[in-house]
């Protein structure tokens, strides 16, 4: 795949996944669910915003530079209070149809991550760095996503660590 391929691929998978975010801020009815996925949505409408410039720098010059790729999720720490205080709301409530649009959000955030991973691979070396980083910050969109996920399903999981066994210990 050449870098123009790669980048408008990745413009691609950042516009189906900023719509999903998109009507997830619109939809849940939680007003914290609501704010975690518009600043989700946020943070993919800058990727497009992003990727597009990168485009545009290697239609004009036919090089492409890896520029500084900034993210607003917060830290784990300030994730994990915040998703803390929704649990106890949501265990309240039905997310029958949040939960398929966490699932399909989930689902892309997983299909991105492996296309960013394939090309920090498949590319030439100046070339990886513009999705190096993409790499990291989809894969913690991923784990934000999951979380939620845990957080409605109540499984008992908390971003891949048990909360709490059935046996008892």
């Amino acid at each position: 795949m050449t870098i123009e391929q790669a980048i408008k691929t990745g413009i691609e998978f950042e516009i189906e996944v900023r719509h999903v975010y998109s009507e997830a801020a619109k939809k849940f009815k939680d007003p914290v669910a609501r704010k975690i996925f518009s600043v989700l949505a946020d943070e993919e409408d800058r990727h497009v915003q992003y990727l597009e410039s990168r485009l545009e720098e290697w239609e004009k010059t036919g090089a492409v530079t890896a520029a500084a790729l900034e993210t607003v999720i917060p830290s784990q720490e300030a994730i994990d209070g915040a998703l803390s205080k929704l649990t106890k709301r949501m265990a309240e409530q039905d997310f029958g149809v949040e939960l398929d649009m966490l699932k399909k959000a989930l689902a892309l955030e997983i299909e991105a991550t492996k296309f960013f991973s394939e090309m920090v691979t498949e590319l030439k070396d100046e070339e990886k760095k513009l999705f190096a980083r993409f790499v990291e910050i989809e894969t913690g969109h991923e784990a934000i996503v999951q979380a939620e996920i845990d957080v409605i399903t109540g499984l008992g999981f908390w971003f891949d660590y048990t909360e709490f066994r059935l046996e008892g210990a």
